[in-house]
């Protein structure tokens, strides 16, 4: 299945125009034309079909004659806050991963050590929404815009909230605080880890320090191992 992701699409439309980029898609690469039925999501849960009715590589337009809700498959909410990784190929690679196996929220963070803290959100859409459809989701994950580490930890929060960093006292196993019913909200920190005062700041705003195993692990892992294992722990 070839799916396209349009946000503005809702039950009450009738008629879809693609823009430029999207028709000659359609039009010169797929070599779509009048008749033929192409797939688009919302990203909010839902599938439509649409046949297309003027197939011009400048501005192909389309008829909706089917919408279908499509149930998220995993029956979970996670929320990952993480501080973004120096060489953006790595917060990249996860933000696609993520989005294959199944994530519904991701803020950046800056914390006292990141070595980034410009995010392109532009960016990082584009490739939430191209793992979306590549993976045949019609869920689109909540990217947020960057916020700071201590202004973060103050928000109200749904669910438990955990903190996952790399210095000596006691953790709990994250597989033992997952509950299936509740929202969890994970903190993942930058290549030097969160500073001691962050990590003191979190746990006085009732944040759960947790185990991700034995390993020291780089950001971007530490983050898809959390995805791996609240999805295998959902299933």
């Amino acid at each position: 299945m070839q799916l396209f992701y349009n946000s503005e699409i809702s039950l009450e439309t009738k008629q879809i125009t693609f823009d430029k980029i999207e028709s000659k898609h359609i039009v010169r690469v797929l070599r779509k034309t009048e008749g033929d039925i192409l797939k688009i999501t919302n990203g909010k849960g839902f599938l439509f079909d649409v046949e297309i009715n003027f197939a011009n590589d400048k501005r192909c337009s389309a008829t909706i004659i089917n919408a279908e809700e499509k149930i998220k498959p995993w029956h979970y909410y996670l929320h990952i806050a993480i501080a973004p990784t120096k060489n953006n190929d790595r917060i990249e690679w996860f933000l696609e991963k993520a989005t294959e196996i199944g994530i519904d929220e991701i803020t950046p963070i800056i914390c006292s050590n990141s070595e980034r803290r410009i995010v392109k959100l532009e960016r990082f859409e584009k490739i939430i929404q191209s793992a979306m459809k590549q993976s045949l989701k019609f869920t689109l994950p909540k990217l947020n815009a960057p916020i700071k580490f201590n202004e973060f930890i103050q928000q109200d929060f749904d669910g438990k909230v955990c903190i996952a960093h790399c210095e000596e006292q006691n953790k709990t196993n994250l597989k033992s605080v997952i509950n299936p019913a509740e929202r969890i909200t994970i903190l993942i920190g930058p290549e030097g880890d969160f500073s001691t005062e962050e990590i003191q700041k979190a746990l006085a705003n009732k944040f759960t320090p947790i185990s991700l195993g034995e390993s020291r692990l780089r950001t971007e892992t530490a983050a898809l191992v959390v995805v791996n294992i609240v999805s295998f722990i959902n299933e």
